[in-house]
């Protein structure tokens, strides 16, 4: 493991750092709060832009990410499929687009939050920052696949072999130590969305079945009764 210190705390340090959060505090949360294993909907609140960023935003993420596991899954695949032009610049249009669908749902998303009085009044710090960190990844991924192309093809290349070093518990940053401010970039975000997934509504991602793409988005109900807080599932008392 060559590279310098910078490089050992962000590529090695720091990927082991985030699984163990996500892993360890992702059991706990669940096996010790259940309920909160939700997106917590604020559909009730305001539904006038709800679909407009859920729907672009979900569609988007999900294809890109998808994209991104076959890379990291199938790489000799990948780059046999990406020997013919046609279909190489096939994939890359397609990564794009989707990866601006998924831009336009999450400012949408982010707008939502901020001109909507109700909304915002139940927007929590971590709802910001993991808004702000998914908004820096995918534009860091959008301006990648402007200029830097064919990331398909160099994510099989580069990324693939690094990552596969981390699973290995042998951690080969040399693949990853050359490459642009805006690729490191991309991949330190990654790793700091990992570390505050738990922490987050995004658990619900977690929870299968899973049909969340053609429900209708869920309505939790949150309202005081006395010293108690009753929510749509039933009664707790405060501090339960």
């Amino acid at each position: 493991m060559n590279g310098s210190t910078l490089d050992v705390i962000l590529f090695v340090v720091l990927p082991y750092v985030a699984m163990a959060l996500f892993f360890l505090v992702s059991i706990q949360r669940y096996s010790g709060r259940k309920f909160t294993y939700s997106s917590i909907s604020s559909q009730l609140l305001e539904n006038k832009h709800h679909f407009w960023g859920l729907v672009p935003f979900h569609y988007g993420i999900i294809i890109v990410l998808t994209g991104h596991v076959v890379a990291f899954l199938f790489p000799r695949e990948l780059l046999a499929f990406n020997q013919v032009p046609v279909r190489l610049y096939i994939l890359e249009t397609s990564a794009l687009t989707f990866g601006l669908l998924a831009a336009i749902g999450l400012g949408s998303m982010m707008l939502r939050r901020t001109v909507e009085s109700k909304i915002r009044a139940v927007t929590t710090p971590v709802d910001w920052a993991v808004l702000i960190l998914l908004m820096v990844q995918i534009v860091a991924g959008l301006g990648i696949a402007l200029f830097y192309p064919w990331g398909s093809s160099w994510f099989a290349t580069s990324m693939t072999p690094y990552l596969w070093s981390l699973v290995k518990l042998q951690p080969d940053i040399t693949f990853v130590s050359g490459l642009s401010f805006w690729v490191k970039l991309h991949i330190v975000n990654a790793f700091l969305l990992i570390a505050l997934f738990p922490f987050t509504r995004l658990v619900h991602i977690l929870v299968v079945p899973n049909p969340y793409l053609w429900r209708k988005p869920q309505v939790v109900r949150w309202y005081k009764r006395g010293n108690a807080i009753s929510t749509g599932t039933g009664l707790r008392k405060k501090g339960a």
